[in-house]
């Protein structure tokens, strides 16, 4: 899809670019997993794009979260750019700490930012009507978790507590969360809120650890009157992390404080969580969140078609519906894509338009051939080296890794043998190969990092 900016030559207009970004971000999620996009693109804001010097500003959490992104992202973004403007440019990351002062990040950066930077506890943005109950939409797949969340907010500490929801990336687990922080804070404005990411958690702790700050660490969630944990999954396989996020939990729930956590998966099948960690976990309402159906689908729409001013035919809201089953943020990503191509071209929404513009995200009839050299190459552009040094004999460690995760993905993805897999990298020895395989395997165990890389190459080769 190609795009022309209306505003092409000097921008200055925050709204147009925010339109152009959700077409990015979009383009960016269709290409890696939910795991990934959530943790690492969802959380970008637009600040500025300047045409004249070709450079595009966008606002990240903390250092951490730029650095990653300039690591293991980067020439996705710049894909993404390239993709709707037709031209490349430099992007650089600002955080909360160096950000004009113009650029005002969302509500749902200001909560995630506040967790991650702020000295003192803070609670979520209550202004934003993104996260309120009364935004949610209320189905059958989300309706027991809808009430709990409600019970909760209406009577913290008494309702449920803890209270765990899980299901799938994409289905509202963060939305309820922050509904029952903005929910809370209007009824009582003296409670002390505290969101948190459960990677978020993590870098906290090592940077309170490396600044020998562990006693402030503690007391900025152990002083909450109301503990939103998302994603604790990502507190898994972290000894540390766990050790210090128990006595936490702990501390909080004897002090009958309100414990609100979210997961993609129930406790029991957190198999990289400590038993002890799990078993508080289970001890108080677990509540799950499935896929939408058909109707609540085509009611997310319309509510997010309130914001356009234009009509848009039944028949539009309907294709998008029946064609994107899986989740609410596949969904409203769809519905954004859609709107911003119609702003940005300046044309009305039709059928036709809207077929052209969710090709890449509707096409179950295209099927693309995964093979040994596709994977190589793949590979080769997610760690910035050259299929060349892949298929070399160089014992470099930039090398090494990738050529390792070429041979376990070439075993998941194709039917080729293991001497095969190996003659495309130039290893006759099938024992090299079964080497690579199984160092990759144990790493995947411990090793979140790599976990995610290997997704997100796989997502790419085999998106559906």
């Amino acid at each position: 899809m190609q795009c022309v900016a209306p505003w092409k030559g000097k921008i200055k207009l925050m709204e147009s670019f925010e339109d152009a970004w959700k077409v990015i971000s979009d383009y960016c999620k269709s290409k890696i997993t939910d795991i990934a996009y959530n943790t690492w693109i969802s959380r970008i804001q637009p600040v500025d794009l300047d045409f004249d010097n070709g450079t595009a500003y966008l606002l990240v959490p903390n250092d951490f979260h730029a650095q990653t992104l300039r690591r293991c992202y980067m020439s996705l973004l710049n894909e993404g750019f390239e993709e709707i403007f037709g031209t490349k440019f430099n992007i650089e990351f600002r955080t909360p700490a160096n950000a004009p002062k113009k650029s005002k990040p969302s509500a749902a950066a200001s909560i995630t930012t506040s967790a991650a930077t702020a000295p003192l506890l803070q609670s979520p943005d209550s202004s934003s009507y993104e996260y309120t109950f009364d935004t949610f939409i209320v189905g059958s797949s989300n309706k027991f978790a809808h009430a709990a969340c409600l019970a909760v907010a209406t009577n913290p500490s008494h309702a449920y507590n803890p209270l765990f929801l899980y299901g799938n990336s994409g289905l509202g687990k963060t939305h309820l969360l922050y509904a029952i922080g903005n929910e809370i804070k209007k009824n009582d404005p003296s409670k002390v809120i505290c969101y948190i990411k459960g990677d978020d958690f993590t870098v906290e702790l090592v940077e309170s650890l490396r600044l020998a700050k562990m006693n402030e660490f503690r007391q900025k969630y152990r002083q909450a009157d109301i503990l939103l944990v998302d994603d604790v999954q990502f507190i898994g396989g972290k000894e540390s992390t766990q050790e210090e996020f128990f006595h936490t939990f702990n501390e909080l729930y004897l002090a009958k404080k309100q414990i609100v956590i979210s997961s993609d998966k129930p406790p029991k099948d957190m198999e990289t969580l400590e038993e002890r960690i799990r078993s508080r976990f289970e001890c108080g309402l677990t509540a799950d969140i499935g896929s939408p159906d058909y109707e609540t689908r085509m009611a997310i729409l319309k509510k997010n078609a309130e914001s356009y001013n234009k009509e848009i035919s039944e028949e539009i809201f309907d294709y998008i519906a029946s064609n994107i089953k899986s989740n609410i943020r596949e969904l409203e990503g769809a519905f954004n894509k859609v709107i911003a191509y119609s702003k940005l071209n300046k044309v009305d929404i039709t059928l036709d338009i809207v077929i052209e513009t969710l090709k890449d995200l509707i096409s179950p009839n295209k099927v693309k051939q995964v093979t040994p050299e596709l994977i190589i190459n793949t590979v080769a552009e997610h760690y910035g080296v050259k299929p060349e040094d892949i298929k070399s004999p160089k014992r470099n460690s930039e090398f090494v890794l990738p050529r390792q995760v070429y041979m376990y993905v070439a075993s998941k993805l194709t039917v080729e043998s293991q001497q095969n897999i190996g003659k495309y990298i130039n290893k006759k020895d099938h024992t090299t190969i079964i080497h690579g395989i199984n160092k990759i395997s144990t790493k995947l165990e411990t090793d979140e990092e790599l976990r995610n890389n290997v997704e997100i190459i796989m997502k790419k080769l085999n998106p559906h």
